[in-house]
């Protein structure tokens, strides 16, 4: 749910629900041009691309393929050498929530694979331009820490109400129909619409299970799959962040040794203390940040938000952002970078990318989480001596505790064996690596290639040419590497 890649777009809305295809039919795909019109950023750059933009209808439910229908929305780029085209890869950036037809765009940084592929982005149902969802929320996120104590949890248990009843306007057949599952279903059919006998696909965070349910489900259908910072399958749902205070903390401590001596602290435990003071202040009072205000619940988000990725740019903005929080709570009123202007706007205001509101309706309709708001509080406080900082925020309570469907078939169970090239780092915070050998055992076909010793949530295109010409050589060589370390 925080973001899980740096793609960043507005969610357009687009897509009114129409008849499905009847099951007889065969799918297709209505292709036009991507801009809707001169404000169209994103559609403006597809087209300057040579991407064709394209339209199917799915069933919202695929158990009755003749009934109601949404549309979805996809874009396309071409193999640039026809002569050597293998297929189609799908792409898909994680969240859930995560608009894809933007990726396309990404053929520049990987040619050879450009080269040999269609490239194809499929916003999923209900988020982008595929008959998006609508969450009266006046936040882009859910994730706040559940603060130091009772009460403040109990301001926990209101938001999450809240943010549930803001999903709530929303048909219940449509909320019961957001789920991995369905997904799955739709890139199936979008397979079946390209005219491809079978699909490769390279997914990021939440990318990697909706790759695996693809797997479980359609394995037949599945050529060379990508799964980049694997989710454990078992954990996805309601409680996916449960398990990574730890891991954060870890980035944290890694992110503080390159802090050291840049105001914040003399040595990397001083800089540490330094995140944990300020977040404490906030506990008692709210600190303001230009024209915002942001307290106990939020601070901690602001710590997690910054600790994705540990490339050397990336740490030196979070530098900056600890120095504005800590001349907050030192009473002052700093005036915030434009980046962290814009996640305090996201944050306060609803006005960013938005990819967790679109993505919980997915979250709860694959897997029920407790309804007992005790269940949540106790596990916090369980917790709360070893992971003081980030565990009231992991292991808080989210809007599916008030969801008002429950999901309409259980999870799938990831056991196959099919083939896949799996990546990730030993330090990533979001998806954390214990999760990722989970993963990697679940499909005992795969193949994982790990990056020791980084601290960064997807590894594909981060400057690694271990991780990279893995990936070049499995999708364009057809070469599966044994398990191995980059360094």
């Amino acid at each position: 749910m925080p973001k899980r890649t740096a793609i960043v777009v507005a969610l357009l809305v687009a897509g009114a629900l129409v008849p499905a295809t009847p099951a007889t039919a065969s799918p297709s795909i209505t292709w036009h041009g991507c801009a809707t019109g001169p404000d169209d950023r994103l559609g403006t750059e597809l087209d300057k691309a040579g991407a064709q933009c394209g339209d199917v209808v799915v069933p919202v439910d695929h158990r009755r393929p003749t009934g109601r229908g949404i549309t979805l929305a996809l874009a396309r780029i071409k193999a640039t050498d026809p002569a050597r085209r293998r297929g189609t890869l799908m792409l898909n950036p994680g969240g859930p929530g995560g608009p894809a037809m933007e990726l396309v765009l990404a053929g520049p940084l990987m040619p050879e694979i450009a080269a040999r592929y269609d490239l194809v982005g499929m916003d999923p149902r209900f988020v982008g331009r595929s008959s998006p969802l609508r969450c009266d929320w006046k936040t882009d996120t859910f994730v706040r820490s559940a603060g130091p104590t009772l009460r403040t949890f109990g301001e926990s248990v209101r938001l999450a109400k809240e943010l549930a009843r803001g999903c709530s306007g929303n048909d219940p057949e449509l909320l019961r129909a957001a789920s991995t599952r369905n997904t799955a279903r739709d890139m199936d059919v979008v397979r079946a619409a390209l005219g491809e006998r079978k699909i490769s696909y390279l997914g990021a965070s939440y990318g990697t299970y909706l790759g695996a349910v693809y797997l479980q489900m359609f394995g037949a259908r599945a050529d060379r799959f990508v799964l980049d910072s694997s989710v454990d399958p078992e954990a996805f749902g309601p409680g996916l962040l449960r398990q990574t205070a730890p891991a954060v903390d870890a980035a944290l401590r890694n992110w503080a040794k390159t802090a050291v001596g840049q105001g914040l602290g003399e040595t990397a435990d001083e800089v540490v203390t330094t995140v944990r003071d300020i977040a404490r202040t906030a506990e008692r009072r709210p600190l303001r940040v230009g024209k915002y205000t942001v307290d106990g619940h939020t601070v901690p988000y602001l710590f997690f938000a910054h600790l994705y990725d540990d490339r050397p740019a990336v740490q030196a903005g979070f530098v900056d952002t600890v120095r504005t929080l800590r001349d907050a709570a030192a009473g002052l009123h700093p005036t915030p970078a434009p980046a962290l202007a814009a996640l305090l706007d996201g944050l306060t205001t609803g006005s960013g990318s938005a990819t967790d509101r679109a993505g919980t309706p997915v979250v709860c309709a694959d897997r029920a989480g407790s309804r007992d708001p005790a269940t949540y509080f106790r596990d916090i406080q369980d917790h709360r001596a070893a992971e003081p900082l980030f565990g009231p925020l992991a292991r808080n309570i989210t809007p599916c505790a008030f969801w008002p469907v429950a999901p309409a078939e259980p999870a799938t169970r990831i056991h196959n064996s099919a083939p896949a090239l799996l990546l990730g780092s030993t330090g990533d915070p979001a998806t954390p690596y214990a999760g990722q050998l989970a993963m990697h055992q679940a499909l005992a076909g795969s193949r994982l290639v790990t990056v020791e010793g980084a601290f960064r949530h997807s590894v594909f295109l981060k400057g690694d040419r271990c991780v990279d010409t893995a990936v070049r050589d499995y999708l364009v060589g057809g070469e599966l590497p044994a398990d191995r370390s980059c360094r």
